[in-house]
């Protein structure tokens, strides 16, 4: 489904802040190298990802599906000089074109790379985040809230991606599609949760913002 048509969206990505050209390159070797490319952030989302993150001016980034490494980068032109991203991905495949263009951007230093599932190395992290970005396996959305919860502080923001999946959340429900139903609870969820204040915007696929109270 789209929520735009391509005309308004291409409008759109044209009236905001150019797309870096790493971010241009990084896009350009996805689509030859790597299945499913529609899972890059893209040119507009990722502009959302880096304002919100130069505003929030995290100290401590967690970002659960790093995919290639496009929303990493640009969750990481918020981060002061001293500043930490961890990224977390269970595809050890895609490690070395992350870590190419981490490293090409200047932020290499300060991305720090996990291969595995979230749901085992979160609760090893002994730092808590000021932002936390969840873009991974759908069906674990849930566990992955509660598992970053108890890793934020007053005022820590949560970005949830993909939380309209496509426009399902308002189809009629198929009994077999299990990642429709985690998501339309996990979405009811947060609107409802009494430590987060929170938001879900029309942003390509839906993003969720949810700030720790």
């Amino acid at each position: 489904m789209h929520f735009l048509s391509p005309l308004l969206e291409s409008y759109l990505a044209d009236n905001s802040q150019e797309e870096p050209k790493l971010l241009q390159e990084l896009t350009r070797e996805t689509h030859l190298k790597v299945i499913q490319p529609r899972m890059l952030t893209g040119h507009f989302q990722g502009r959302v990802l880096s304002l919100l993150s130069k505003i929030i001016r995290p100290r401590t980034i967690l970002e659960i599906g790093t995919y290639t490494g496009y929303s990493a980068l640009c969750l990481a032109e918020g981060l002061p000089n001293d500043g930490i991203l961890h990224t977390i991905d269970v595809n050890a495949e895609l490690k070395r074109i992350q870590r190419k263009y981490f490293d090409l951007s200047g932020y290499g230093p300060q991305i720090v790379q996990h291969i595995g599932n979230a749901l085992d190395i979160i609760p090893q992290m002994d730092q808590t985040f000021d932002l936390v970005f969840i873009d991974a396996e759908k069906k674990q959305y849930d566990h992955y809230l509660e598992a970053v919860l108890p890793k934020t502080t007053s005022g820590s923001v949560i970005l949830s991606d993909n939380v309209l999946w496509s426009g399902k959340v308002v189809e009629p429900l198929d009994p077999k599609d299990k990642a429709t139903k985690v998501l339309l609870n996990y979405n009811k969820k947060l609107s409802e949760h009494p430590l987060l204040d929170t938001v879900l915007l029309p942003i390509r696929d839906g993003l969720t913002l949810s700030r720790v109270k």
